[in-house]
């Protein structure tokens, strides 16, 4: 039997217009502390970014979400978080914050293969 590793994740989901409070998801991000797993995969859905707010700007929302698959990777992608460990860019992207891309809530599970689990999850709750 496989060993099975905790990982935790969290729901993108794009706020268009935070004062309204309306959301969507649009990706997620999977962190696993066993395996220094950090990786997120977004989808925008664009028909209900505009249906939320027609004025919205489908490619700075793109570019955001793109931005937080860049920190994940590490590298030069990851601009100032560049060095930071897979727990520590995981835990920057989740904390609260009051844009377009936010994270949701996090929550655990245990998984033979996170990367897996990115697309399992991708899957379940943004297609």
């Amino acid at each position: 039997m496989n060993k099975r590793d905790v990982f935790e994740y969290a729901v993108l989901r794009v706020v268009p217009r935070v004062e309204r409070g309306e959301c969507f998801n649009a990706g997620v991000l999977v962190y696993c502390r066993a395996k220094s797993f950090v990786a997120a995969r977004t989808l925008l859905d664009e028909r209900k970014l505009l249906a939320l707010d027609p004025a919205a700007d489908v490619v700075g929302v793109q570019a955001a979400l793109r931005a937080v698959e860049g920190v994940c990777c590490g590298g030069d992608a990851a601009g100032q978080a560049a060095g930071d460990d897979a727990g520590r860019r995981f835990r920057w992207l989740i904390a609260p914050r009051s844009t377009v891309v936010q994270p949701g809530v996090v929550h655990s599970g245990l998984t033979t293969d996170p990367e897996a689990e990115v697309e399992r999850l991708l899957d379940l709750l943004v297609r």
